[in-house]
């Protein structure tokens, strides 16, 4: 579990781009201040898995396989088995889609083994706020519905869950230390929040019980991203 690692090992380097080389000279640049790559939709559907392949060997470092998986039980189970020879570390499903799909996609992962990827349930979107759930039908707010769903994806089979910072202390007081919380919305102190809507400092996020912070713009689009990288992870002691 993260809790174990140094610092730079809680950092998940978020490599947003549909850029091969890019994705690998940014690894490189901001070695050693990370402990895991994480690649998404954008980079998986422009590259594949071949290119999956030439990051995930040229940072030699465990993968965050986000993709955020929604559909039916089904093809949701699929898509897990499909990707399994990739051996990603931690691997995205959507808490909306409903118990009976974390539990299809825990049964897919569990036939690689015990090295199998650990499941993590996407709550809600950092991207939305109060008003964004309202319009689409959640009353509530972000804090609510993150505990609903948690609860859910969690008793289905969920290793644990993508939350905003601002509901892992709501998530550790609900379910203790055992889910592991992967947590993006991470901005340094003073850096623009982009379409980030609920958010906080690295070192808040560490303190508040975030297991693993997922980082991406203040690394990737500094003008010194080794330099941004370290910063953070001293932040961090």
């Amino acid at each position: 579990m993260a809790r174990a690692l140094s610092a730079a090992g809680r950092i998940i380097l978020a490599l947003d781009t549909t850029d091969v080389p890019r994705a690998q000279s940014l690894a490189a640049a901001a070695a050693p201040h990370f402990g895991l790559v994480k690649l998404g939709l954008e980079f998986f559907l422009a590259n594949g898995a071949a290119g999956y392949e030439k990051v995930a060997s040229g940072a030699a470092r465990p993968v965050f396989l986000d993709l955020k998986l929604h559909d039916i039980p089904n093809t949701v189970a699929g898509a897990v088995r499909a990707v399994l020879p990739l051996a990603p570390n931690l691997l995205t499903l959507h808490a909306a889609g409903g118990p009976a799909m974390i539990e299809a996609a825990r049964n897919a992962a569990e036939a690689s083994g015990p090295d199998r990827p650990l499941l993590l349930a996407v709550t809600v979107l950092t991207s939305l706020g109060a008003a964004d759930l309202a319009a689409i039908g959640v009353a509530g707010g972000p804090t609510q519905q993150v505990l609903r769903l948690a609860r859910m994806a969690l008793l289905a089979g969920a290793d644990g869950l993508v939350c905003s910072p601002l509901e892992v202390a709501p998530l550790r007081d609900a379910f203790g230390e055992a889910p592991a919380l992967v947590v993006p919305g991470i901005r340094p102190s003073g850096a623009p929040q982009g379409d980030q809507a609920r958010t906080m400092t690295p070192r808040e996020a560490l303190d508040a019980g975030a297991d693993w912070l997922v980082i991406g713009r203040p690394i990737t689009e500094s003008a010194d991203p080794a330099a941004a990288a370290a910063a953070i992870a001293a932040s961090l002691t």
